[in-house]
């Protein structure tokens, strides 16, 4: 499993600090590919005792099965409630079953040590396990990975690591199209005033006062009702203040006759991945939860995230936006077809934060410190990754004043945190759409794709392995095929770049850029007689014609007929609603 250039850069980032600081932090949202990273991470370090840490039971095996595809050198063991072995390598451990002291007990000394969801790590189980890791080895190695770094706590997560590596923001992978764009709608259903008067926890807004706000049968209809003019078609997942707003949402939605589920806290583990499942196959459209889909599940084909309670951290809210941004997979999901993703928003998260992009300057090079929790960051970003501190972008306030009462307020923010009157410009979230800025997929590539039947057809060639995007029935299909092994349908978008974007995607983890990579001379030599001849062309008739040039139209030439039976298959595949 090959990392593409931006997972590689991180992965080093990270490797760099651990050599340094012997502990690190990195920050990468949903889609990022945080568990390829960590296990790469983990990997090259070749540790005789290796320690990964997951808090739900389907993320040992996920984290296992991905490290093992990567390290397939390197053994690895479990420590969970089912199974408890020590051993040379590296071991997946469930921090429930392994912070108990008597398991504790029995754990040897481990030199490195990756925590997923790392902003777990300031909990009492968590502190346990690391305390006890660092006594048996102080010169422990510890990676912690992350979406969303502790913001309850401005310093709590300082306390464990001292640095932050890297930090990959949403918008990279939306513009890199390793994540559908998302299209964000702001419906102010006449609670927004009272939202803004909601008092601050020192974790999150006051859900019980959010509660008693939006949780009214008139609302919860008008949810709905907005829900089928925008997005009415699509899998969806709604973010609600506490477990009874989920279950009266719940209500409402079946009242419309809409097939929907709960899932919260309180359910059991059998009855939760039932549910799941259900949602998975389809025979669900709509999940509302309170907090239990924030992170650690994922799931492609859902294009609809509803927000119906504000986030007094950003990190929150992009987390919750996340959800919904993943590319689909057609082999895991035939006939699912997801462009973009559609954001409503019921509450204030988007004003107050102004979006969902995570502010860094790309132009500032190396680290600083950050003068309110002493941590060494990445010195593009423009928010800690560790306590939360913002630094002004230049020449701009730190903050600035609402006029009506004299607030501070975020410089990001488009109505007042306090009394809610609006910035100028507030009114261009409503309705509105998130607009991307291009970048160029081909100047990104390490390979080098020719474009065919005037831009219809995009096709990269390698030694062993072949790519395709072609435009088909009014959508981009993307098909890839390895020598010997066939050719399989990867992806079809009604955009152009999302299709080549998997294409790519396919050709760096099948392709060989030692040899086929497009900075390689002989791809730009004149092509030889044998390929001429296979493409029964004079040389008089190709003057100009590459040898790479010559090879695409040959990889075309040779795999035409499967690649119309996979466009023909694609085509009968029933749509999903």
């Amino acid at each position: 499993m090959k990392l593409r250039d931006r997972q590689i850069l991180f992965s080093d980032r990270c490797d760099a600090a651990l050599a340094e600081h012997g502990n690190t932090l990195g920050v990468a949202p949903t889609g990022a590919g945080k568990t390829v990273m960590g296990s790469h991470i983990i990997g090259r370090r070749k540790p005789q005792a290796g320690l990964v840490i997951q808090h739900r039971e389907e993320l040992v095996t996920q984290n296992r099965t991905t490290f093992e595809l990567i390290n397939p050198k390197i053994s690895t063991g479990e420590f969970t409630a089912r199974r408890k072995e020590w051993g040379y390598g590296v071991t997946f451990a469930m921090i429930q079953t392994l912070a108990l002291a008597d398991n504790l007990a029995t754990m040897p000394p481990i030199d490195c040590m990756f925590i997923d969801e790392g902003h777990h790590a300031t909990a009492d189980s968590y502190r346990r396990v690391v305390d006890q890791a660092y006594k048996l080895n102080p010169h422990l190695k510890l990676l912690l990975l992350s979406a969303t770094p502790n913001r309850g706590d401005k310093k709590a997560l300082r306390s464990v690591v001292s640095n932050c590596a890297d930090q990959i923001t949403l918008k990279e992978l939306i513009e890199a199209r390793h994540l559908v764009p998302p299209r964000t709608f702001v419906i102010d259903i006449g609670v927004r005033d009272a939202l803004n008067q909601v008092r601050k926890t020192p974790a999150d807004f006051d859900m019980v006062a959010v509660e008693a706000i939006m949780n009214k049968a008139v609302l919860n209809e008008r949810v709905v009702s907005e829900w089928q003019r925008v997005a009415g078609n699509r899998q969806t997942v709604v973010f609600c203040s506490t477990v009874a707003h989920a279950r009266a949402m719940a209500e409402a939605f079946a009242s419309a006759g809409v097939k929907v589920a709960v899932v919260d806290g309180q359910m059991g583990e059998a009855e939760r991945r039932s549910t799941l499942e259900a949602y998975d196959k389809g025979e669900i459209q709509v999940l509302a939860n309170v907090a239990v889909l924030t992170e650690g599940w994922d799931h492609q084909p859902t294009s609809c995230v509803i927000l119906l309670r504000p986030s007094s951290y950003k990190s929150t809210m992009i987390q919750m936006i996340g959800r919904g941004l993943r590319k689909v997979d057609p082999e895991r999901y035939p006939g699912v077809h997801k462009d973009d993703c559609i954001v409503i928003d019921f509450g204030t998260s988007l004003l107050m934060h102004g979006g969902i992009e995570q502010d860094t300057d790309l132009d500032q090079k190396g680290t600083k410190e950050c003068p309110e929790c002493k941590a060494n960051v990445p010195a593009q970003t423009r928010e800690c990754p560790i306590c939360g501190h913002e630094w002004p972008a230049s020449g701009e306030a730190p903050f600035k004043i609402c006029e009506p009462c004299g607030a501070e307020n975020p410089t990001a923010a488009k109505v007042c945190v306090d009394c809610g009157e609006p910035f100028p410009g507030a009114e261009m979230l409503d309705d509105s759409s998130f607009v991307l800025t291009e970048i160029s997929l081909f100047d990104s590539s390490p390979f080098k794709w020719e474009p065919m039947f005037d831009g219809l057809v995009w096709i990269c060639s390698a030694f062993d392995s072949w790519a395709v995007v072609v435009s088909y029935a009014g959508r981009w299909h993307a098909i890839g095929g390895v020598k010997g092994q066939g050719c399989k349908h990867l992806a079809d978008n009604s955009e152009k770049l999302l299709s080549l974007a998997s294409a790519d995607d396919f050709m760096r983890e099948h392709g060989d850029t030692e040899d086929a990579g497009k900075a390689k001379r002989w791809l730009y030599q004149p092509a030889t007689p044998k390929q001429l001849d296979l493409l029964r062309l004079q040389a008089a008739t190709s003057l100009g014609l590459t040898k790479y040039v010559a090879a695409c139209h040959l990889t075309w030439m040779f795999n035409e007929r499967a690649i119309r039976a996979r466009l023909e298959l694609t085509q009968r595949m029933p749509r999903a609603a």
